[in-house]
């Protein structure tokens, strides 16, 4: 039975929690502390926190928030957003999070991500890759929120953050972002296949179906899902859930 880790993606706006279409039409869900004492109580494997406002503001991480959220926390967690320096990763590490997740500092300095690998380890860091795909179907990375257009290609940018020491890689679908239509499975194998780390699949989950194809058609070692989380039934009221113990196990019997 091959158990893979089923991670929750957290948006940050301000101190309040958002979800997004396609890294659009933020709705709000609460509050982020309330969530994640419901994370707590149903289990989780980890959680993944991202300020999506940070580097489109170019300001830095949020630390009192961070410091309230990893205080609540009770499962490994991972943060993300306006990290531009050796110095603030400290910070977030000593605030008690896991892992830190670098995305548009990547860009512009790759050096930043070695100098986390040496001083935390490999599995310390992690590169986010935020991608879309134009009218003729090539995909381009995307920084800043979505906004600034890169010159490389999701699988080229893989394998530059592995070489520059990520230990494991966040791959998010902007075109699959908050659709709950499933995982960009194409894209995703062809990085598999060109990385040694492992890879986070995120945009665009909605069942445990959706799990099931992503893991074992494109190879990633985890999911993540944001909406699947927040949302409930056919109208979308908010309410903060996750897979039981029960269907989660029934996942993994099938792997």
């Amino acid at each position: 039975m091959r158990r893979v880790r089923i991670i929750p993606v957290l948006l940050l706006k301000g101190n309040g929690l958002f979800k997004t279409i396609g890294f659009k039409t933020p709705n709000y869900i609460g509050d982020p502390i309330n969530a994640v004492k419901i994370f707590n109580e149903k289990g989780v494997d980890e959680i993944v926190v991202l300020d999506i406002d940070a580097s489109i503001e170019m300001r830095g991480p949020n630390f009192k928030l961070i410091e309230d959220i990893a205080s609540e926390c009770f499962m490994p967690m991972g943060y993300g957003g306006g990290i531009t320096t050796m110095e603030q990763a400290r910070k977030i590490f000593n605030l008690g999070v896991e892992k830190v997740i670098i995305n548009s500092a990547f860009e512009k300095n790759s050096g930043l991500i070695s100098q986390i690998a040496q001083e935390y380890g490999s599995q310390g860091v992690v590169v986010s890759i935020d991608y879309k795909k134009s009218l003729l179907g090539l995909a381009h990375v995307y920084t800043l929120g979505g906004t600034q257009k890169s010159k490389n290609n999701p699988v080229n940018q893989a394998k530059l953050a592995v070489n520059a020491g990520a230990g494991e890689l966040f791959i998010t679908s902007m075109d699959k972002d908050g659709t709950r239509k499933g995982y960009d499975l194409p894209m995703l194998k062809k990085i598999t296949l060109e990385v040694n780390v492992p890879v986070i699949a995120c945009g665009g989950g909605n069942d445990m179906e959706d799990f099931y194809r992503v893991i074992t058609e494109s190879g990633v070692s985890a999911v993540a899902a944001g909406s699947m989380f927040v949302y409930k039934g056919d109208i979308d009221s908010i309410l903060i859930n996750y897979p039981s113990q029960e269907e989660i196990n029934k996942l993994y019997a099938r792997l």
